[in-house]
């Protein structure tokens, strides 16, 4: 028998508790308390405080792989277990592990395609060119804009072009 995850529980990195808990799935039981309760108290206890001994870093080490076991896979010491650890987690979403290379070129390709979310650029930036670049008729505006310069939409020939060199030469050796 295998219990879901508690939200918790995932949160914290021990995940695999519940994944390898034999009590019957169901939230909020006496037992799930308990263990959440008794997780929490010792991840705090581990995360107060700088490391004293090595054994308090290398629990806190093993806490930060149990959050994201998949990073893990090549440590030389603990892959074995990351890799366990996280293909459980993969069945439990209902990710199934590539068996053949089709498999996994279609993983690469999907992983492609899949651009990844990111507050800043869905939400804070709505910038209309952010995909596509002003055109040279709105970049002309904008500098505009910018410069406060009146221009005309015309560009100007090469005499005028000239002539406007020709000033700025004069104001430069002034």
């Amino acid at each position: 028998m295998m219990s879901l995850p508690r939200r918790a529980m995932e949160q914290m990195g021990f995940a695999v508790c519940c994944l390898m808990c034999d009590a019957g799935d169901i939230a909020g039981t006496k037992r799930c308390k308990y263990c959440i309760e008794s997780h929490t108290k010792s991840r705090e206890k581990l995360n107060s405080g700088l490391p004293k001994t090595k054994s308090d870093r290398l629990a806190r080490e093993f806490i930060t792989m149990l959050t994201k076991p998949s990073k893990y896979i090549d440590d030389s010491i603990h892959g074995t277990s990351m890799l366990y650890y996280s293909a459980l987690i993969d069945k439990h979403n209902g990710i199934m592990p590539s068996k053949t290379s089709e498999d996994i070129k279609n993983k690469f390709e999907r992983q492609k395609k899949n651009i990844p979310k990111s507050l800043i650029r869905d939400v804070a930036n709505q910038n209309k060119w952010m995909n596509k670049p002003p055109n040279n008729m709105e970049r002309e505006e904008l500098l505009n804009l910018i410069t406060g310069n009146t221009k005309s939409k015309h560009p100007s020939d090469w005499s005028n072009l000239l002539d406007e060199v020709d000033e700025l030469l004069d104001d430069i050796n002034k």
